[in-house]
């Protein structure tokens, strides 16, 4: 029996280690959400999660990459690079088909998304929990660039809100209208289901225009490092708080290519700054964006690295001198600098530009045959990028791009098992993609992947912000502001002609798509006709009013026509209105209005030649700008901003905004219109500490004159100094303070200090008794208000202001950004008051001409031709006379069209040609009667 009761107890203990031997074999990703606490943060999960992941898995993570069409089945390549290749991410892109208009193209980019995502996640649900190769469950990235202003810099061109493009916002000046807008593109974009932004770009423009150099065109705040980088956090936490925190942000183009000569996409660039400069300009918006102190939506979740070269920081430029991206001393010298070091700590991710480019095929293969993308994905990928994204990525001899990436994927798997310092470096950098991904996804839960269509019927309806960016960011840029009402006094008249030559641009969202006017050729005259046509306040008329697109003018200018009604049209017009673009070599018309400018000025000889910029603002030379009467930058071609160039043609609202970059033409230099306006008076106080606010039950009372005596520290600061444009200086602006004791004849110190927020602040410490006077300067800017104290003894004495007399607080001064520009901001406009349409005049003539005819009939049934043609003719105008009272819109006529637009049209002429009618038998029975009195 003891034997008996051993052994059972020996079974009980051997089936227990059975069963926890079992347990432990399971692979931990089966149930990866119990091994952690709730508590762990996203790199706990993400180191646990990596530690269960096969070498496939890890690499698969760090390419992020393109794919052509918009199906997604099981015999697609990209099927297949997702489900056994375990690649981290996609980036969706016009140029590869990815979206289509055909459809619905919201619910088609929504239900593309859902898909790839799917395909990830079946993958993983499908094997068994046992395999310990099962592939583990982890989101897609889904990325796009969208930056706004439509073709070409948006990847879909239609049905999301046609935003506004980055230097437009620039021009506001507003930092709350740019996160509003960046909120706008995240909440928009995150409901389609994309999780990863490229952009914001945060180059500093700060080279001039070269014709056929690089151009950036309106891809860029502005070329002020200071305003750039606000503009860019503010943009940045937009889009986090539109995504719900639900987007990687990735900034571009790290280290910024602002100052580069040719298209980086074209060719490697090279800049000649010294690092220094490189530091206080191009790395500015960089350093404010990563910067960890920030509010935590204004970070940005990675860098796009640029395929740039520096002189400054890779000292003597040879033609086998690598770009930064692939150049492992260069990038982390600067990602070592004390900015970016914390950043990095806390996850920073680093991404590659595309690594199939051009540029980079050209700088790796300068013949074109032997191009080996296995190799230029490794050395990115040592060089310091954490994920790579490739677009075109083939090697030269390979079918195809998904054979590439396989034998990449692979090549990359093959190290991973071989080089032990390799697979440390993969590892870190696909532990920092992990992390990422769970601060998106605190559980990697497919329902939290991928959102509801329930969200798509709230996308494209934020076209008042666009307008509200548009009528804030139009600029006056020739003439200035004073001498305008000189040369444009009025708006055009109902009499004069008007010419509109516009810029059109069409583009196709795909292959098979149709084409698509971005700007129509009739664009400007639309909007002219739609506010002030004869429906609208008939301030203009139809019949005087001409579209002409930039290739009419080219096959004109360049006498591919034999006759062309435009010379003709020019020649009658009182005003010339044009829509500009950009400057682009590959659209020769584009130049059509610097040749008209240079060759036919003849043609604009005593007329008024009003000139809108819908893109930036500097492609027109001094000489091209004497020979036009206004000019205006409004930066974008998106339809609200078409509306607001109209409402400026007539003078409806006043510009107010201020261009972001230098505009050589009329000698608009950024750094001066960014520097202290010398005509302002700087106000100085005594920096007080800020005073708790007084309880309910407490009485308020006056804030007590603060003294002082010899030995105390004086604290002060300035109001908000502004700039040129009445903006507040940059941050770093230097300014002086200036303590004068003695009087004319006694000693001056000086305390040097520079902004923040536009205010400076200083201490002083009083060393002796008399009279001490204070003031502060920052050049151009050498007025402001002065402080006086007379210290006599030991006794404390107050601080007297001098001019003003009352000394200012800083509430007074208007903060800059809250500040409205100096015009009043323009109501949206009302909805075009009901009129009657082409339909209702065909109806209302037939019954006034059927109604002439049997009044015609009647009355010489009843009197003869003569009365006939009486009661035809009274029956027509009563009629017309019903119809047009509408028409015109005469009082009491919205109330009747509150009734209903075709139907009331109908019967009211109907009713005055009964009327009519009426009339003329009235008519004949009173000459009847006067003929015969006895009857």
């Amino acid at each position: 029996m003891a034997g008996f009761m051993k052994r059972s107890r020996l079974i009980r203990i051997y089936t227990v280690l059975t069963m926890l031997l079992m347990l432990g074999m399971i692979p931990m990703h089966a149930s990866q959400g119990s091994v952690l606490p709730a508590s762990a943060n996203p790199q706990q999960k993400a180191q646990a999660l990596l530690a269960n992941m096969t070498p496939e898995e890890r690499v698969g993570q760090l390419f992020l990459i393109t794919f052509t069409g918009s199906k997604v089945g099981e015999t697609t390549p990209v099927y297949e690079l997702i489900s056994r290749y375990h690649v981290g991410g996609v980036v969706l892109l016009r140029k590869n088909n990815n979206f289509s208009d055909q459809e619905d193209i919201l619910q088609g980019t929504h239900q593309l998304i859902s898909t790839l995502q799917q395909v990830k996640y079946e993958t993983s649900r499908d094997a068994p929990d046992a395999d310990p190769t099962a592939p583990v469950y982890i989101p897609l990235f889904i990325g796009i660039s969208q930056e706004g202003d439509l073709y070409p810099n948006d990847q879909i061109l239609s049905g999301l809100t046609p935003l506004p493009d980055l230097m437009s916002i620039g021009a506001t000046w507003n930092k709350d209208l740019a996160r509003r807008v960046g909120s706008v593109m995240g909440s928009e974009l995150s409901a389609l289901g994309f999780n990863f932004y490229l952009g914001p770009s945060l180059d500093v423009l700060d080279v001039m225009y070269i014709a056929g150099g690089e151009n950036l065109g309106v891809r860029t705040f502005g070329g002020d490092p200071y305003w750039v980088s606000e503009m860019g956090k503010a943009y940045l936490a937009g889009l986090h708080e539109g995504s719900q925190n639900h987007m990687a942000v990735i900034a571009k183009h790290f280290p910024g290519q602002g100052g580069s000569d040719r298209p980086p996409e074209a060719e490697i660039a090279t800049i000649r700054k010294t690092f220094e400069q490189l530091k206080l300009i191009d790395l500015a918006p960089f350093f404010a964006v990563t910067n960890v102190q920030n509010d935590p939506l204004a970070i940005a979740d990675g860098l796009l690295l640029s395929h740039i070269r520096y002189q400054g920081l890779q000292r003597n430029i040879r033609q086998s001198t690598l770009p930064v991206s692939f150049d492992r001393s260069a990038l982390n010298e600067i990602l070592s600098l004390t900015e970016l070091v914390p950043w990095r700590q806390r996850g920073g991710v680093l991404v590659s530009d595309n690594l199939g480019s051009p540029a980079i095929r050209k700088f790796f293969d300068p013949t074109g045959n032997r191009f080996d993308a296995r190799l230029v994905a490794r050395d990115a990928f040592l060089a310091g990028n954490d994920l790579l994204y490739v677009d075109d990525f083939i090697s030269s001899g390979d079918e195809d791009m998904t054979t590439t990436l396989k034998r990449t994927l692979e090549f990359f798997a093959q190290k991973y098992r071989e080089d032990p310092s390799f697979a440390q470096r993969v590892d870190a950098s696909v532990e920092r993609i992990l992390t990422l991904k769970y601060k998106l996804y605190p559980e990697f839960d497919f329902q939290q992947v991928v959102p509801s269509d329930g969200a798509l019927s709230s996308i494209g309806q934020s076209q008042q912000l666009t307008y509200e960016v548009a009528s804030q960011a139009v600029t006056l840029i020739s003439p200035d502001s004073e001498e305008l009402p000189n040369v444009l006094p009025r708006p055009p008249q109902l009499n004069e002609r008007i010419v509109f030559i516009t810029d059109s641009v069409v583009a196709r969202q795909c292959a098979a798509c149709t084409d698509r006017p971005m700007i129509a050729v009739d664009a400007l005259q639309s909007a002219v006709v739609r506010l002030y046509g004869p429906l609208s306040g008939g301030q203009v008329s139809r019949n005087y009013l001409t579209s002409y697109s930039f290739t009419d003018l080219w096959r004109y200018l360049n006498q591919l026509e034999e006759a062309s009604p435009i010379e003709n049209d020019l020649k009658l017009a009182d005003w010339i209105v044009v829509g500009a673009l950009d400057h682009s070599p590959d659209r020769p018309e584009s130049q059509a209005l610097k040749k008209l400018l240079s060759e036919r000025s003849d043609l604009l000889r005593n007329k008024r030649v009003i000139v809108f910029a819908f893109n930036a603002p500097y492609y027109l030379d001094a000489t091209d700008l004497s020979k036009i009467t206004a000019y205006y930058a409004l930066y974008s071609k998106a339809p609200a901003f078409i509306l607001v160039a109209a409402q400026i043609l007539f003078q409806e609202i006043t510009p107010g905004g201020a261009s972001p970059v230098s505009i050589p033409g009329v000698g608009y230099d950024l750094i001066r219109a960014t520097s202290p306006n010398p005509d302002q008076v700087i106000p100085l106080m005594v920096d007080l500490p800020e005073a708790p606010p007084p309880s309910p039950e407490e009485t308020s009372e006056p804030t007590p004159v603060p003294t002082f005596k010899v030995g105390d520290t004086i604290s002060l600061k300035t109001g908000v100094i502004f700039d040129h444009n009445r903006h507040p200086v940059p941050d770093g602006t230097p300014v002086r303070f200036l303590f004068a004791t003695g009087g004319e004849s006694g000693l001056a110190q000086t305390v040097d200090t520079v902004t923040v927020g536009g205010v400076a602040r200083a201490s002083y410490r009083i060393e002796r008794s008399g009279l001490l006077e204070i003031s502060v300067n920052s050049d151009p800017a050498l007025r402001s208000d002065k402080l006086q104290i007379n210290i006599s003894g030991a006794e404390a004495a107050a601080i007297t202001a001098i001019v003003p007399t009352a000394v200012p607080t800083e509430t007074v001064t208007p903060t800059p950004t809250e500040t409205p520009v100096p015009t009043a901001t323009p109501t949206p406009m009302p909805p075009l008051p009901p009129h009657p349409t082409l339909g209702d005049w065909v109806v209302a003539m037939a019954i006034s001409l059927g109604g002439a005819a049997l009044g015609y009939w009647l009355g010489t049934l009843l009197g003869g031709i003569r009365w006939g043609i009486r009661w035809s003719l009274c029956v027509l105008i009563g009629s017309l006379l019903a119809y047009n009272y509408l028409a015109l819109h005469l009082p009491g006529s919205e109330r009747v069209f509150s009734q209903g637009t075709q139907s009331m049209a109908v019967l009211f002429t109907l009713c005055g040609a009964l009327l009519g009618g009426a009339v003329g038998w009235f008519w004949q029975w009173l000459a009847e009667r006067s003929a015969h009195p006895a009857r």
